[in-house]
């Protein structure tokens, strides 16, 4: 079966591999630091790191989260290939995983094939994550977390990436801290 849902990424990536995107600047190539875009409202990008971090905002319960998640994802054409309960695979094995913890896969079969078409390798960054965690807050009470791996951010590990994987990377990341934002939010 996972077999199958790759094959079926990868034929999808394929099909959708002509989609054409805007291009950056010719003068902002390679100069400008290549980030995604926050939306108002939204902390800006700490560009040291590959994580963006989100807390759920008050009233908004972990069930809201995945809610928002999979109905703001599917509407903006992503997949949800799979997911990974690391904290019930942690009580299956006898610890507490102290709260939520998961990982959500997520894949926009266009823009990943833009990047990985110019750049195999990327695969190991395929397909993007967004995690749901709890953690201590100050007053040591569980308070619920989304974080983005950034796919900028993993750009950088790609000698000389062609301008067609900076845009793609870029547009990826921009949609994806869309996707968390609202789903920090609850909105569907």
């Amino acid at each position: 079966m996972r077999n199958f849902i790759l094959m079926l990424c990868l034929l999808m990536m394929a099909a959708c591999a002509s989609t054409q995107r805007q291009p950056l600047a010719p003068e902002l190539i390679g100069k400008a630091e290549l980030i995604g875009k926050v939306s108002a409202g939204m902390p800006a990008i700490d560009t040291t790191t590959s994580i963006y971090e989100l807390p759920v905002q008050a009233g908004v319960t972990y069930q809201d989260v995945v809610d928002s998640l999979k109905s703001v994802s599917e509407g903006l054409n992503f997949v949800n290939p799979a997911n990974f309960p690391i904290g019930e695979h942690l009580k299956k094995r006898g610890i507490d995983p102290q709260g939520v913890k998961e990982v959500h896969s997520f894949c926009s079969l266009s823009l990943g094939a833009e990047i990985m078409l110019d750049h195999p390798e990327f695969l190991v960054f395929a397909p993007c994550r967004i995690a749901i965690y709890e953690k201590p807050d100050a007053q040591q009470k569980l308070k619920l977390f989304i974080a983005l791996a950034r796919p900028t951010f993993d750009l950088k590990s790609i000698k000389n990436p062609t301008a067609r994987a900076q845009i793609a990377a870029q547009e990826l990341e921009t949609i994806l801290l869309t996707i968390m934002y609202k789903a920090s939010k609850g909105d569907l």
